[in-house]
């Protein structure tokens, strides 16, 4: 019941809307039981008296009742369909910034297939609902009640065994809703399952046909297709079979009304007009008794997809803005993390005490093995995840005491995985600044190492980049990502290995037109190219999510160390192979400031 009526909440926050359409569902309802009476009377006119006056005027009322009827079932399923398509807009936006309030930690759960059928076929069901069964259930009960009362006014014994098949109809109802609550649950899930295969499927199109994976996925979708048509088609089957039962009593009821009905005739206890009326009624008596079944095959398809839709709503983020969060203003950009643990999940942390802090203007590089806690580090300044333990201070102010969205601004991220839009070079660059100039545009690029190759392209800034950027190569989108963060000029940036997919010329070209961008800001950067990790105001070496050393470059080769080590494996051959590059693009690098290219910060 609670489920119901949350759900009706949706379509009762358009009040005028649904007062319209209840208030054509009675009038319709209305005209409806004045017909059979209108038709039985003139029957009874047409044979009794033959005044052919008062059978035209019996038949006008016939035809005035229907056009009434008409015009009021027309307004009705006008009505409908605006309440529903307003509630699903409702609903829909709600999960939709639902979806975009939760944290990080509620999207590492969840599949992005699945929530994709919420928003759409789930989300329908719930609309059909509201634009039909809502209706249909008071609908149904006015009729009932009015079919009722007038068929035991006109005659209690027929009237009586035309309703005896009312209380057999609702508890079949009820045990129908019983058996098609879990067969609906289980489909809306496996349709969930089969939406995630196809967008995996999708998304990793070049994987699939680079391993020679078709077959593969073919066979999965397969499967859950199969298993969506298995799961409708037993719900399909139980309500079929319930339809074929009431069918069956409806019509063992019509044929019981119109035998004892003839013998009421026959005995004069009933005019034949009278007769054609009962049976006019009873004819609209089944229709709300057909409905209470397709209905109750409907409800229980909304509450199915309603507790999925509600499992997503009534999730709480991990990370909550607290009461009374004040905004967070322009911040010099003094991190510190203080006796930091962290855990994705409870009582399995990924970091363990972590203590440092990181000047304003200096720059921090991260290095660790896999699975050490590097990006987990950097992703708790903008609060995509909240510490376990231990707080988070900019300049002396805890990150969880400011509103979230304050925070952000104040934080640039380029992520290894860059994500872009389906959109032109433009729109990806100034992504969240839409009043962002084009001179602005143009700077960022430049720093980035990316106006050059832009002006080379037909349409310039305005080429689309295609479904998450396929038509930039790997080190283009990085350049165009680190762009989108120069540009919003944050005082604290994150490079989380930013430049893994450029090659070492670009990687240099990039370093030194930042050089002075990353001045006054405070920057992390996750990296494992000697060129970047050397200058580094200070250097820490994650271990299993501990700090296993700290400092920089030339201290911490002369402790001969964890760092010491990781330099001898992973960076001694790759400064040999660096100095013969340094000494070609040195000249490049003189080129490019030759031509003026800003290194300043963006206006």
């Amino acid at each position: 019941m609670k489920m119901f009526l949350r759900l009706a909440a949706y379509g009762m926050r358009h009040k005028w809307q649904m007062i319209g359409a209840y208030i054509a569902m009675v009038g319709a309802t209305l005209a409806a039981l004045v017909i059979p009476r209108f038709l039985g009377t003139a029957i009874d006119v047409a044979i009794q008296s033959g005044v052919q006056r008062d059978l035209y005027l019996y038949g006008g009322a016939v035809l005035a009742s229907s056009v009434i009827r008409g015009a009021f079932s027309y307004g009705q399923a006008y009505f409908n369909e605006s309440v529903s398509q307003l509630a699903a807009y409702d609903l829909r936006n709600a999960f939709f910034k639902k979806l975009h309030s939760m944290s990080f930690g509620f999207h590492d759960k969840q599949q992005t297939g699945n929530l994709m059928a919420m928003a759409t076929s789930d989300v329908d069901a719930v609309r059909s609902f509201i634009g039909s069964g809502l209706m249909q259930w008071l609908s149904t009960i006015i009729t009932l009640v009015g079919v009722a009362v007038t068929l035991i006014s006109m005659n209690p014994r027929l009237g009586l065994i035309s309703l005896m098949i009312i209380p057999v109809v609702v508890v079949r109802s009820f045990v129908l809703m019983q058996r098609l609550n879990p067969l609906w649950t289980r489909s809306s899930a496996a349709n969930g399952r089969m939406v995630t295969i196809l967008q995996e499927s999708l998304t990793g199109m070049k994987v699939v046909k680079a391993f020679g994976g078709r077959k593969f996925e073919e066979a999965k979708f397969e499967s859950a297709a199969r298993e969506v048509a298995t799961s409708t088609y037993a719900s399909s089957v139980v309500s079929n079979n319930r339809q074929a039962t009431w069918g069956l009593l409806i019509a063992g009821a019509t044929a019981l009304i119109i035998w004892s009905g003839g013998h009421e005739v026959v005995g004069g206890a009933l005019t034949p007009g009278e007769l054609v009326a009962f049976a006019l009624y009873v004819d609209l008596l089944t229709q709300p008794i057909r409905k209470i079944g397709s209905e109750a095959n409907g409800l229980a398809r909304t509450l199915a997809s309603g507790k999925r839709l509600f499992s997503v709503l009534d999730a709480e983020s991990p990370v909550k803005e607290r009461p009374g969060a004040k905004p967070m203003g322009k911040v010099s950009g003094h991190v510190r993390f203080q006796n930091v643990t962290f855990g994705y999940d409870p009582g399995t942390p990924v970091l363990k005490g972590l203590d440092f802090e990181a000047k304003p203007g200096k720059l921090v590089a991260i290095l660790g093995g896999p699975g050490s806690g590097k990006s987990s580090v950097v992703q708790l300044i903008p609060r995509f995840y909240d510490v376990s333990s231990g707080a988070i201070t900019i300049d002396g102010t805890d990150i969880r005491d400011v509103q979230i969205e304050s925070l952000r601004e104040n934080v640039g991220i380029v992520l290894q995985d860059v994500f872009l839009f389906a959109a032109t070079i433009r729109e990806n660059i100034a992504y969240g600044l839409a009043d962002a100039s084009q001179d602005d545009i143009e700077r960022a690029a430049k720093i980035a190492q990316l106006h050059q190759h832009i002006e080379s392209l037909p349409a310039g800034y305005d080429t689309r980049v295609g479904e998450r950027g396929v038509t930039l190569s790997g080190g283009q989108r990085q350049r165009l990502a680190i762009a989108r963060t120069i540009l919003i000029d944050p005082p604290i940036m994150i490079l989380d290995d930013s430049t893994s997919s450029v090659d070492m010329g670009t990687e240099y070209l990039i370093q030194q037109a930042m050089a002075e961008v990353v001045k006054g800001r405070t920057t992390f950067v996750i990296a494992h190219r000697l060129s970047t990790v050397r200058k580094a105001d200070l250097i820490i070496v994650l271990d299993n999510g501990r700090i296993a050393e700290r400092g920089t470059h030339d201290e911490l080769i002369a402790r001969d160390g964890q760092y010491r080590r990781i330099y001898d494996l992973q960076f001694k051959s790759q400064k040999d192979a660096e100095a013969p590059v340094d000494s070609a693009i040195s000249s490049l690098g003189n080129e490019t400031t030759q031509r003026g290219v800003s290194m300043g910060r963006p206006s």
